[in-house]
């Protein structure tokens, strides 16, 4: 199939999978973007499962392609991340929230990639013949 395709229909799969977390996930009254964060840190880790597949070769570059690039590219986005914290912060009283979830962001995206990472790669190995 082409890679095009599988980015299209990953993406749309990862979109929806957002929207449906964007509604599901509650409102905190700190004004801290839950559903953003959920939605960056999942797909970190999952991102992290898929870059260790594939670096195993346990999935193609296909496969890779469909969620990596579509999947966790329609989940999650650079731009809802920063403009999460840009509307928290331009509240003084929000200020110390905002901070808090850009420096949570990305201390706990690296160590979920890390760990999805860690995952990704241990499955080949209890099962080097697998491939995806």
């Amino acid at each position: 199939m082409n890679i095009a395709i599988l980015v299209f229909i990953g993406g749309a799969i990862g979109a929806i999978f957002r929207e449906l977390l964007m509604i599901s996930v509650p409102k905190m009254a700190d004004q801290f973007p839950l559903d953003i964060f959920i939605a960056n840190i999942s797909a970190s880790f999952l991102l992290g499962i898929v870059a260790g597949l594939l670096t195993s070769k346990r999935i193609g570059q296909s496969m890779n392609a469909f969620f990596a690039t579509g999947v966790m590219g329609g989940l999650s986005t650079f731009s809802s991340f920063v403009y999460g914290a840009v509307e928290i912060m331009k509240y003084p009283q929000y200020l110390w929230t905002g901070v808090v979830y850009l420096i949570l962001s990305v201390v706990v995206g690296f160590i979920v990639i890390y760990f999805g990472y860690i995952l990704g790669s241990k499955q080949c190995k209890n099962n080097p013949n697998h491939s995806v």
